[in-house]
């Protein structure tokens, strides 16, 4: 007896190894999945600019990526004590303009050189809602709890959402570009809206991979909607995904995008991992020096590898 509906997720066409390059950029959702391949010493880069909810933001730091254009003086904005940017989220402030550009442009020249060298990106959509400043017009990927009348809320249709991410797509046919909806729920609309909301994004995906040979797609938010859809998968907030749902879909997307080939450096990575997280009680004790040679020849044998 069947107790739960399948999704089959068709594998992706080049898979992922270990000597590949791969970028991550979008919702929270990317941040997770970026950072437990981070975890396993893939070569990754998470969302350089802070977390990007929306198509519009993220084909924003695309471009900023894709020319390296630096942040200047009138990028920053001043929030309280603090200079931040329409571009970064609330995290990346700084005390002065200063170290403002400083730490920011390092950012950008470090992750325009890791874009550029990239074969694998991977996005992931939240929503298609977007945040306009009325004064620039300028999107916003963060409003840094600014007052509500100093923005415009717009709603991308599911055409102007794929032609923003359209032409990077296109011009880096060398990458192979992986398309997520993020099951992480945007409910200022209700239950209704939100499911307006990621329909749209369902179909911007759908219209890439169907345009572009380069493209494929995760079905992250069909998994959750369809094998985790009970309440016991979300986290206390009742939005995000709990730590049990992530582990699953994380699986299901190293069956999807992770080459079998990295199966026994993963294996022993993830063992590294764990033995670095043992906290002894007495380090002067047999047990814990039995353990750090462990963790040296571990080391040895992935550096091999």
């Amino acid at each position: 007896m069947r107790w739960q509906t399948k999704v089959e997720i068709a594998p992706l066409k080049k898979k992922i190894l270990y000597s590949d390059k791969i970028f991550f950029m979008g919702s929270c959702f990317a941040s997770e999945i970026g950072a437990q391949m981070r975890d396993l010493r893939f070569d990754v880069l998470v969302n350089p600019f802070g977390v990007m909810f929306n198509p519009a933001s993220v084909a924003l730091s695309l471009e900023r990526l894709d020319s390296c254009t630096l942040f200047v003086e009138k990028d920053i904005l001043k929030v309280g004590d603090m200079f931040k940017s329409f571009y970064h989220g609330s995290e990346f402030a700084w005390e002065s303009k200063g170290e403002f550009l400083k730490s920011n442009n390092e950012i950008l020249k470090s992750s325009a050189k890791h874009f550029h060298s990239c074969n694998q990106v991977v996005i992931t959509l939240g929503t298609s809602w977007i945040f306009k400043e009325k004064a620039s017009r300028q999107v916003v990927s963060n409003c840094h709890k600014l007052a509500a009348s100093n923005f415009e809320r717009v709603s991308l249709s599911s055409e102007e959402s794929a032609e923003l991410l359209y032409r990077f797509i296109e011009k880096y046919k060398d990458k192979q570009w992986i398309l997520t909806v993020s099951p992480v729920r945007h409910l200022k609309d209700g239950a209704h809206g939100n499911q307006l909301s990621k329909s749209k994004l369902l179909l911007a995906a759908d219209l890439l991979v169907n345009s572009l040979p380069n493209v494929s797609y995760f079905p992250a938010y069909e998994l959750f909607m369809d094998e985790l859809r009970d309440y016991r998968f979300y986290a206390s907030d009742m939005v995000h995904p709990s730590a049990q749902a992530l582990k699953y879909v994380w699986e299901r997307f190293r069956e999807f995008a992770i080459d079998t080939l990295c199966d026994n450096k993963i294996k022993m990575v993830d063992s590294l991992n764990q033995m670095r997280r043992h906290r002894p009680l007495f380090r002067g004790s047999k047990d814990y020096k039995e353990l750090l040679n462990k963790i040296e020849q571990l080391e040895e044998k992935l550096s091999k590898l």
